[in-house]
């Protein structure tokens, strides 16, 4: 599982002119089943997404297609993590220690 931060690089007048196209790229990723949950950092400095998969070089080639960064926008700090303790909800998602 992977916690994805992003941290915005340009001014939010900038960011809100790409965010249409960020929503549309978050939509394409949740319906692949790739991303359980995802939204703005408060302060608004960026944002937080919650992704699931076993491939780091997916998640990153993924983030690389963000409008975002196409945009120059946002810069993204990728942290893998096992989820080893889940809520019932995401049961399916639970990893085990290797």
């Amino acid at each position: 599982m992977f916690v994805l931060e992003l941290t915005y690089t340009a001014p939010l007048d900038a960011v809100d002119a790409v965010l249409p196209d960020h929503v549309a790229w978050l939509e394409r990723q949740y319906d692949k089943g790739l991303f359980l949950a995802s939204g703005r950092k408060n302060p608004r400095d960026g944002g937080v997404i919650l992704a699931v998969t076993g491939d780091r070089a997916e998640i990153e080639e993924v983030v690389a297609t963000d409008p975002f960064v196409t945009a120059g926008m946002c810069s993204y700090r990728v942290i893998e993590f096992l989820a080893t303790k889940t809520a019932p909800e995401l049961e399916r998602h639970r990893q085990t220690l290797g």
